[in-house]
């Protein structure tokens, strides 16, 4: 007969947290929200650490080029979403490998006998104002000037003009030689008062560029998520358990940092293999998470593969209606709080720490602190990310308010039919998921702001200031239906 689980499937909603002792080391300013996102051995530190719990959803109207690299400027990730080309998967995560600060490979460049008409028609294309001319117009060939806005009026000056007849020469620019440090060509830029440093090799080649905007640009966002190496913001991708032989290495050659297999339900062979084939392939050099499962079967399936980390989570998703359609799934709470049991014995065992993400369930900003102190290392959000600006999808106004679209890779319009492999047919047989608005909320930073400002002050009432601290010495409660109503606004005429 079937197996009957004897605990009951619970959601974030139905717990509360309890307050600890809070000391004087408890205050806002000492907490910090550094998590792992990859495994790694007792003993040792992940190859990749978040600075912030979370990361975007695999999705289409959530995690493109343009919200990575606002995800990653504030301390977290993008899993860039899968269900389309390869090809311009993997563009997208080419331009949030190209964007960050740092040294920065040229894809802006001309020969010297360009015209103006060839500087405006570039600008247009890339959105940069500073063109390398280089003696064949590749981004490494000889350097023979620089074009920016300041050199020429497009409104004016006649577009055949030559570049060579207003390009900054060569002989009047300042540069950096190759081997130069991140920190000493921004002291070069700044006793120069420049805004571009072109690096040069000793034949002259243009290497790359450094940029003040970046440095300027880096003060302002402390946290940035990037490579400790180059210097290039983080940037992650989900795959599919049916084409990864094709798209994981065009995505690895973009220069993807971490891969996520991106399914409704993990605890399969297709993921177990796609996992092992990628580390076989590339040698265990590659990172990627699996998922989504919601026990410790599923987990340990998914790290006998070698996951590097597993998502949890089956119809939890604000948009998500795997359990309304096929009765699959289990309580976010309840899920979060087995898995994470597993992971722990797993530690025990091995001395391999295997990350663990929820995704899914999260309402309010509370519910996320209740997540990571029941075992979650890492968010992973859909909804919280599709109300900025920087989300792909169009704001509209709905009536008096303001919203964004927001659509399920389960449903008709995402057309994501490879999530659901189950072996058969190239189609989607029926929808797991809803076409929806969410309220427009404006800028990530302002939110982000918000969101982690309540985390942090959740976390000092616990008596904890790194999230280790929290899981460990967090105190939960159930709570019953009524005390739910007690802690809200209630007995009062609320004024308008």
């Amino acid at each position: 007969m079937a197996t009957y689980l004897d605990d009951v499937s619970r959601t974030f909603g139905e717990y509360l947290l309890v307050p600890g002792l809070t000391t004087k080391q408890c205050v806002p300013g000492n907490v910090s929200l550094k998590t792992p996102l990859v495994k790694f051995k007792r003993g040792e530190t992940p190859a990749i650490a978040l600075n912030i719990p979370f990361v975007s959803a695999i999705m289409q109207s959530v995690s493109d080029a343009g919200l990575a690299i606002a995800l990653a400027r504030n301390g977290g990730l993008s899993f860039i979403f899968g269900s389309q080309p390869v090809e311009t998967q993997a563009e997208m995560v080419r331009k949030v490998k190209k964007f960050k600060a740092g040294f920065v490979t040229s894809d802006s460049n001309l020969k010297p006998d360009n015209t103006l008409a060839d500087v405006v028609a570039l600008t247009r294309v890339t959105g940069h104002t500073t063109i390398g001319i280089t003696h064949d117009g590749s981004p490494n060939g000889k350097l023979l000037g620089l074009v920016t806005s300041r050199d020429y009026r497009a409104e004016r000056d006649p577009g055949d003009r030559p570049v060579k007849e207003f390009m900054t020469p060569f002989s009047k620019l300042t540069v950096g030689e190759i081997g130069l440090s991140l920190t000493e060509a921004n002291q070069v830029i700044w006793d120069h008062k420049l805004n571009t440093l072109p690096i040069i090799d000793k034949e002259q080649n243009l290497v790359y560029f450094v940029f003040r905007k970046d440095y300027d640009s880096h003060k302002n966002n402390p946290d940035e998520l990037l490579n400790t190496t180059d210097k290039t913001l983080l940037a992650g991708a989900g795959i599919n358990t049916r084409d990864y032989e094709r798209r994981v290495p065009a995505l690895v050659d973009a220069g993807v940092d971490v891969l996520c297999v991106d399914s409704s339900d993990g605890f399969s062979e297709w993921q177990s293999d796609a996992i092992r084939w990628i580390k076989q392939e590339y040698n265990g050099r590659v990172l990627v998470g699996g998922g989504n499962i919601v026990d410790p079967e599923g987990f340990r399936h998914l790290v006998a593969a070698g996951a590097d980390f597993v998502k949890v989570g089956i119809g939890g998703g604000s948009i998500c209606i795997t359990r309304e359609q096929k009765g699959i799934g289990r309580g976010q709470a309840t899920a979060i709080i087995d898995v994470a049991t597993a992971r722990d014995a797993y530690y025990k065992e091995t001395g391999v720490y295997v990350p663990v993400c929820s995704d899914g369930g999260l309402v309010h900003d509370y519910h996320m602190v209740l997540a990571l102190a029941m075992g979650a290392d890492f968010l992973m959000m859909g909804r919280y990310f599709a109300r900025f600006d920087e989300s792909p999808t169009k704001k509209l106004k709905i009536g008096n308010n303001y919203v964004k679209e927001y659509w399920g890779e389960g449903s008709n319009r995402a057309q994501n039919w490879q999530r659901y492999d189950m072996g058969g047919s190239e189609s989607l047989k029926f929808e797991e998921g809803v076409d929806s608005y969410v309220p427009y909320a404006g800028k990530m930073k302002d939110n982000l702001e918000v969101t982690l400002g309540k985390i942090k002050a959740t976390m000092c009432s616990c008596g904890a200031i790194t999230i280790e601290e929290l899981q460990k010495n967090a105190k939960i409660t159930l709570v019953s239906s009524t005390s739910i109503v007690e802690g809200g606004a209630h007995d009062v005429i609320l004024k308008e």
